[in-house]
């Protein structure tokens, strides 16, 4: 039985008789990626954090993507800088290392787009449990643009160096089967039944004991946050300098006009 744990920003919260509290993404169809989204994770994950009812997270999204990437086309905020309640400016990944700061295990449910940042939000989590239909891709150099999201440090445990640089090299698109055949989706599932193998797996772990696994966590990943606050400011440094250049100009506008960029190395 579900009872509502409450509504962070763009993410509901329910948590479950068995220890799993369900965190949806509600920004409906693309979920685009912004920095109120991540924003709005970290307030709710570090509220589940400190409820001993969850002990494990499914995060999920609403509509036909798990998160499509930065929207360039107006509907979202591809901006990377947000603004701290004081009204200082707070940047995009400054909230990503207090995200991968929070301490609860995460089974992500990847349906539909998992793009550039989304990849990043998907890699955030412990597992990914994904549909034959699900698309991932790190699109960044497509756009003219270097990755970030702490990909640099997320995404060579996953799938090794050398299949990181093939995919970040060349943007390429692989679908749910080959994420789980190179490793990046822990479990593959259709896509009727994504959710309840999301959750079954999150169970599973909320099955153990709570101490135990904070335990291990905390050796297995506790380093992770400051490898990604080492590798977001290598990446913002270069995707400040990257987003002048003209090819990043031409990346943008190819893909909002659905062509092949024609870039310069300007």
């Amino acid at each position: 039985m579900s009872a509502d744990f409450g509504t962070f920003g763009d993410l509901h919260v329910t948590v479950d008789d068995d220890f799993v509290a369900t965190a949806e993404i509600r920004r409906p169809p693309n979920n685009f990626f912004s920095p109120a989204l991540i924003d709005s994770m970290v307030d709710a994950f570090r509220a589940i954090d400190e409820d001993s009812a969850c002990r494990a997270i499914v995060l999920c999204s609403e509509g036909k993507h798990f998160c499509a990437g930065a929207d360039f086309n107006g509907d979202g905020d591809a901006s990377p800088e947000a603004r701290n309640p004081n009204g200082s400016p707070r940047h995009l990944y400054d909230a990503a290392v207090d995200l991968f700061a929070t301490t609860t295990p995460v089974v992500a449910a990847v349906q539909g787009a998992a793009i550039g940042g989304g990849l990043g939000v998907a890699c955030f989590a412990d597992f990914r449990v994904a549909a034959p239909e699900a698309r991932f891709a790190a699109n960044f150099a497509r756009l003219g643009f270097h990755h970030g999201f702490g990909l640099s440090a997320t995404l060579p445990p996953l799938v090794g160096q050398q299949r990181s640089l093939e995919l970040l090299y060349t943007g390429r698109r692989i679908n749910g089967e080959t994420a789980h055949q190179i490793g990046l989706a822990d479990r593959l599932a259709p896509l009727d039944d994504l959710r309840a193998e999301a959750h079954a797996l999150a169970a599973e772990i909320a099955g153990s004991a709570p101490l135990a696994v904070a335990s291990i966590r905390q050796t297995m990943r506790g380093d992770l946050a400051p490898k990604v606050k080492a590798a977001t400011d290598r990446e913002k440094a270069e995707q400040e300098w990257l987003r002048q250049t003209g090819d990043w100009k031409e990346g943008v506008k190819a893909m909002a006009e659905r062509r092949p960029p024609n870039f310069t190395a300007e």
